[in-house]
């Protein structure tokens, strides 16, 4: 078995809903992202087996396989294969895990997997009429977010909660005393101090330049004038102080005043919960023998990869299985990591994972 490894990333700044990346299509930021990697790395294009992208929407723009259009759109062989993965949350980084094992498997040495999304950008879809013209009213769905065209099987079976209510869930059941998550109900004010530290991080991070490398700007055209670059994150809440550096633009006390997003009586509200973007991201991953062969320096082996399911009403506590899954995998224990990154989702979500 071949050993697989990430040589460079590259990304887009994350953009606001309806922020500076809104006016530009989920396809052309791929393209954006691959091109630059291409150009960063050296590596011939013609050399790539194939590019594996994930995109939890594709309801619009990045429709019909964004990977194989992103793929031709940046200048690559036609010969280079393209895919896409929906995962949803996951999707990127399933793309990534989908190269790594490919490369072990010996079916290629050099993959280019990362993911795209525009949530601005994601369209309103109506269904279909099985018959012209039919009476009655139809249902049109807004794809940037939750449920689309449910299937009434899958209402019977579980109900058709949007994300956030399934981290109420799991907050309900941090209060059930008999569960799995040990030591008490995770209050509203534990997710606050939480979510807070996460901003704080970001904030820092950014006004520290520590993103500064890993983003590629991306230039907006404008009807008259230069183009706008934009070269930072919008997300994290922050403002620029008269010096022109960022500073945070929250605080506990901001936190506490906002009401709940999902439930009269919940604890998930916009400020403890992951936001709606934009972006995109793509890593060249290789085989440790081909990095060799080529001068490139690798920046990580990738050792062990899973995925698992869950009760979907508790959705966001999938990592948990999952890790144990990779760890078996690799033979490893948590008193082996020394560093645990996990995707935020929702604050609740995340503490919940870590007890």
């Amino acid at each position: 078995m071949h050993d697989a490894v990430i040589i460079d990333a590259v990304r887009t700044p994350v953009g606001r809903h309806g922020g500076a990346l809104a006016a530009v299509r989920p396809d052309d930021m791929a393209a954006l992202v691959i091109r630059e990697l291409v150009r960063r790395t050296g590596v011939d294009p013609a050399l790539v087996e194939e590019v594996y992208l994930g995109c939890a929407n594709q309801a619009g723009e990045d429709n019909r396989n964004v990977a194989r259009m992103a793929t031709l759109l940046a200048g690559l062989p036609q010969h280079v294969a393209a895919v896409t993965f929906n995962r949803l949350c996951a999707s990127g980084l399933n793309a990534i895990n989908q190269a790594a094992r490919a490369i072990k498997a010996g079916e290629g040495d050099v993959f280019i997997a990362g993911g795209v999304e525009s949530m601005s950008r994601a369209p309103y879809s109506l269904p279909k009429a099985e018959r012209g013209y039919p009476w009655g009213n139809i249902t049109g769905y807004d794809t940037t977010l939750g449920w689309r065209f449910p299937n009434p099987r899958m209402e019977a079976m579980f109900p058709l909660e949007q994300m956030g209510e399934t981290a109420e869930n799991i907050y309900a059941l941090s209060c059930d005393a008999t569960g799995p998550l040990a030591g008490g109900p995770i209050s509203r004010e534990e997710q606050d101090a939480f979510a807070l530290e996460s901003q704080r991080k970001a904030v820092a991070a950014i006004r520290d330049g520590r993103f500064r490398d890993e983003i590629t700007p991306v230039e907006i055209p404008q009807r008259k004038g230069a183009p706008v670059i934009v070269d930072t994150d919008e997300h994290p809440r922050y403002r620029r102080n008269a010096a022109g550096e960022v500073e945070l633009d929250t605080s506990l006390e901001q936190l506490a005043r906002l009401r709940p997003a999902f439930r009269k009586d919940g604890t998930v509200t916009a400020g403890n919960a992951s936001g709606i973007n934009d972006g995109a991201a793509a890593l060249l991953l290789t085989s440790s023998d081909k990095a060799r062969e080529l001068g490139l320096q690798p920046l990580v082996r990738i050792v062990a990869s899973a995925a698992a399911g869950v009760d979907p009403r508790t959705m966001g506590l999938g990592p948990v299985p999952a890790t144990r899954k990779a760890l078996a995998r690799a033979g490893l224990t948590m008193d082996d990591i020394g560093l645990i990154e996990i995707n935020e989702a929702f604050a609740v979500q995340s503490l919940a994972c870590m007890r």
